[in-house]
C-alpha cells in the first residue's frame, strides 16, 4: 500500500489563483474554503520545488511538480478538476512516488484535498523551471504555464506579510502575494490569466508521519 511507504520532503511552493486579493477561501468570516471565490469559480495553479526528499528510499531532490486546479464554486463543495505536471527529469520510480504524494494517495498534506477532486485531467511529464529571486517566485512550463508572484506591499521592513491560516500545503506560515503581469496557464481547453490576482508562497516541509 502506498500509505505504508515512509516519505518526507522539504522545499518551496507558490500559487496564484483567480480571486481578488485577498482570497476569501482562506481568509473569511466563514469556515475556510466555504466562501464563494470572488469570480464565482477558482482557477489556481500550484507549483512545488522539492529541495530534498525521499520516498521509501527513492530520492526526490531537485524535482518540481505543478497542479492546475479548477473549482466550479466554493472549494469545500468539491467537484474539482485537477491536472498534474511532473518534472520530465523524474525517472519511472520518482514519477510514481511523486504521483502518490501529490494525489494524496500516500498520505500527507495532499490527502486533505483528495475527497474534493471529481475529475482527474491526467498527468504530463514536462520540463518545469522553478525560480526564487529575492522574494519573487516564478515557474514555467513551456507552452502551458508562465507564473510569477510577488509579496503584497507592506509597511513592515521585512517586506512580507505572513499568516497562519492552516492551509494544508503550509499550515503554519503562508505569505500573502499577488500574481505578476503575464501570469497565465493554458491547457486542457482552459486558459487563465491570473495577473494581479491573489497569490501565496511558503517553505514546505511534508511527510506522512505524524
Amino acid at each position: 500500500m502506498a500509505n505504508q511507504v515512509q516519505w518526507h520532503l522539504s522545499g518551496d511552493y507558490f500559487e496564484n489563483c483567480s480571486c481578488s486579493v485577498v482570497c476569501p477561501c482562506l481568509v473569511s468570516t466563514a469556515a475556510p474554503l466555504t466562501s464563494r471565490p470572488t469570480e464565482g469559480v477558482c482557477n489556481v495553479p500550484l507549483v512545488f520545488h522539492i529541495e530534498s526528499g525521499n520516498y521509501g528510499g527513492i530520492a526526490l531532490d531537485g524535482l518540481n511538480v505543478a497542479l492546475a486546479v479548477h473549482t466550479p464554486g466554493p472549494m469545500a463543495e468539491g467537484n474539482w478538476s485537477v491536472a498534474a505536471y511532473i518534472d520530465e527529469r523524474a525517472d519511472d520510480k520518482q514519477t510514481e512516488a511523486l504521483g502518490a504524494i501529490f494525489t494524496g494517495a500516500a498520505g500527507g498534506p495532499m490527502a486533505a484535498f483528495a475527497p474534493l477532486i471529481a475529475k482527474n485531467l491526467g498527468v504530463k511529464k514536462v520540463p518545469i523551471t522553478y525560480r526564487m529571486a529575492g522574494k519573487t517566485r516564478s515557474a514555467e512550463i513551456p507552452g502551458i504555464l508562465h507564473m510569477s508572484v510577488d509579496p503584497l506591499p507592506t509597511a513592515h521592513p521585512s517586506g512580507e506579510m505572513w499568516v497562519n491560516t492552516g492551509h494544508p500545503v503550509s499550515p503554519e506560515k503562508l505569505a500573502l502575494a499577488a500574481g505578476a503581469s503575464g501570469s497565465t496557464f493554458s491547457d486542457h481547453g482552459m486558459r487563465w490569466d491570473n495577473s494581479g490576482r491573489n497569490g501565496h508562497y511558503a517553505p514546505i516541509r511534508w511527510s506522512n508521519q505524524s
